[in-house]
This record gives structure tokens, C-alpha cells and sequence, in this order.
């Protein structure tokens, strides 16, 4: 169980990646009461993630995160709980370094907590949590929050 990193871009260990991808996924299960889950975290770069975000989602361009869940845990309505996952393998999520530094430059974020944010936002969508209607970004938001401040790190919406 737990959070396998597989690093391709070496800036990533210098990040600190492995340490708070684990510290993420143990506050996630905590918060959820969820159990010991499993997944895999691909950090990478640009180039390679914007491959992937044109293979899977038909956009060209780098994005800072990127996520394939096991399972579809996504609720017909908007703003409900997702039900729990049928397996603690919940899917695969990958990081684009340059990407998530620009964006904790831009905010004036320490990367570490802005990654942290990441992790938690990536992971949720592998749980089925979404953003795409009003009530599902603030349920989605709600827990991003309450974990990261588990973790000591602010608000990212505030």
C-alpha cells in the first residue's frame, strides 16, 4: 500500500516528492477514513505531460496535474459524497515539474505546500471527486482544505 512515486525528472527528488506524496496520501486516508490505499505518481515534465494530456484528454499543452483512476467512483448528482472504492489500488496520477513550479512561483507558494496541494487534488479525483458543477468543486475544495490544513498547509483558495 501507499503512494509509489516514479520519478523521471530528477527535480523532483530535490522537491522532496517521495516524503510528501507519502504525508499526502496518509492525511487523505485519515481525513476519508478510507483504509490503506495504493497508487502510482509519475513526476515528470512539461513535455512529457503534455503527451499524455493530448493522448488522454485530447489537449495538447501542459497541465500541473494529471489523473487515470481505477475505477469510476464519480456520483450521478452534483455535490455528493463519492461512494468508497471497491479496491485500495485507486489509480495513477502524474506531476509536470515546470508547470507546478511556475504556478507556486506565480502565487508566491512555497513549492512544497503547492505540490502537497496537488497530491491531495489528484488523489481525490481518483476517489471520484470532481470539479465541474458549483456543488462538486465546493464538496471537492471542502477536503482538499481540511486536509491540507491536517498537514499545516493554508488554504489554496483563500
Amino acid at each position: 500500500m501507499g503512494l509509489e512515486v516514479i520519478i523521471e525528472d530528477t527535480r523532483w527528488e530535490a522537491a522532496g516528492l517521495p516524503g510528501l506524496a507519502g504525508r499526502a496520501l496518509t492525511a487523505l486516508e485519515a481525513h476519508l477514513a478510507t483504509g490503506p490505499l495504493s497508487a502510482a505518481c509519475l513526476a515528470t515534465d512539461d513535455a512529457r505531460i503534455a503527451v499524455l494530456n493530448g493522448e488522454f484528454r485530447g489537449k495538447t499543452q501542459p497541465t500541473n496535474v494529471l489523473s487515470w483512476p481505477a475505477e469510476t467512483l464519480s456520483p450521478d448528482a452534483p455535490g455528493v459524497v463519492p461512494p468508497p472504492p471497491g479496491s485500495p489500488e485507486i489509480g495513477d496520477i502524474a506531476l509536470a515539474y515546470e508547470t507546478c513550479a511556475a504556478e507556486a512561483e506565480a502565487a508566491g507558494i512555497v513549492f512544497g505546500d503547492h505540490l502537497t496541494h496537488l497530491l491531495v487534488h489528484g488523489l481525490l479525483h481518483l476517489l471520484g471527486y470532481d470539479h465541474e458543477t458549483d456543488a462538486d468543486a465546493d464538496l471537492m475544495e471542502s477536503r482538499e482544505i481540511a486536509i491540507l490544513m491536517s498537514l499545516g498547509v493554508a488554504n489554496p483558495y483563500s
